[in-house]
């Protein structure tokens, strides 16, 4: 199952025997009824569900409007919760476990001085406690809650960025690439495909004894900034 709010008209996911995709903003429960039933209706259960909607922009504090903090919230969180209680009762339902993985962020645990992202952090931080909680409260029915926290990826925000200060998509991987050298300790940027694989792992087998656990892919941002490098 894969859904967004033009996922039936991504250059990415396609639909297929084994893939089906729902449109819509995950932020209306509706949604999440129609991804649910989709599941249902085509694979006969729900064994994993990853969390992966999410929105984030910075500002400084005192700028965030009503609206802004309504739209991260309807996204990051309602995103997350009318999705996850469905996914729940029907692993509940099936009595075969299950496993949830939500992508949260490395920032929400560790601020950095000059990003203004207090207000986003509030759902970030959010989904970190509620991953431990569900943990807690569904590990007797064999249903693993993880979250990953990613570090520095390059996406679309970035571009925004040097959009806005001039440059374009030179400037704003320049601007990306001088923050990794400054805060990656291991000194690379994360990747999608970072990302992919531990939450493709979490969701196996193979971490039949892992639950409750916010896994930093972050190359060692939230150990501190990296040591001074000597010159060539």
């Amino acid at each position: 199952m894969a859904s967004a709010r033009n996922t039936t008209r991504s250059a990415e996911v396609t639909a297929s025997d084994r893939v089906a995709l729902v449109d819509g903003d995950i932020g209306d429960p509706a949604t999440a009824g129609r991804i649910v039933e989709t599941a249902l209706s085509r694979f006969k259960s729900i064994d994993a569900l990853v969390n992966n909607a999410g929105i984030f922009f910075t500002k400084p504090f005192t700028d965030y409007t009503v609206g802004d903090f309504k739209s991260l919230v309807s996204t990051n969180l309602g995103g997350f919760l009318y999705v996850t209680q469905l996914a729940i009762k029907q692993m509940l339902a099936q009595k075969t476990g299950g496993s949830i993985a939500t992508i949260t962020a490395a920032l929400a645990r560790n601020p950095i001085r000059g990003v203004t992202a207090a207000v986003p952090m509030i759902t970030k931080g959010g989904l970190e406690t509620v991953t431990q909680h569900l943990a807690m409260e569904y590990a007797k029915d064999g249903i693993r809650v993880n979250a990953v926290a990613p570090g520095l990826i390059y996406t679309k925000i970035w571009e925004e960025l040097g959009a806005a200060i001039g440059g374009g998509q030179d400037r704003a991987r320049a601007t990306f690439e001088a923050a990794v050298r400054s805060l990656v300790p291991l000194g690379r940027e994360q990747t999608p495909d970072d990302i992919g694989r531990t939450v493709s792992w979490l969701c196996s087998d193979r971490a039949a004894n892992i639950t409750g656990q916010v896994v930093a892919i972050d190359g060692g941002i939230t150990l501190g900034r990296p040591p001074l490098r000597r010159p060539a």
